[in-house]
């Protein structure tokens, strides 16, 4: 596998994740996704696999940080630390809006990045 190919699978991976985290709470609110053991469970793993990625992509190619600094590649990679370190306080009101402000965004930038000629650069 060459390294653009690793790059893009692990680009993949982190879209496909975060788009794993929304579609888990679309029609949901966030009264349920509170009570909600199994979807909050669900939403942390896809958390961890998005930092995952990230901090693959980010040992193999350095440079991408500096080259794509509206991706927020030191808060992903934080977030991972969050959720594997301190589960249990986690503040799920705060993964409720990151899941619905962030990733969609997060998901169109991946989306970009990996695809850049249909963008139009």
């Amino acid at each position: 596998m060459t390294p653009e190919q690793r790059f893009l699978d692990s680009l993949l991976d982190m879209q496909e994740a975060a788009s794993e985290a929304i579609s888990f709470i679309s029609g949901s609110t966030l009264e349920a996704f509170e009570r909600d053991i199994l979807t909050q469970r669900a939403v942390a793993m896809t958390f961890v696999l998005i930092a995952a990625a990230a901090s693959r992509i980010l040992s193999r190619f350095p440079d991408v940080a500096s080259e794509h600094p509206d991706i927020a590649w030191s808060k992903i990679k934080g977030l991972r630390n969050v959720v594997v370190h301190e589960y249990e306080t986690l503040d799920w009101r705060l993964v409720w809006e990151t899941v619905q402000k962030d990733l969609p965004a997060l998901v169109a930038q991946l989306d970009q990045l990996r695809h850049p000629h249909i963008q139009g650069e």
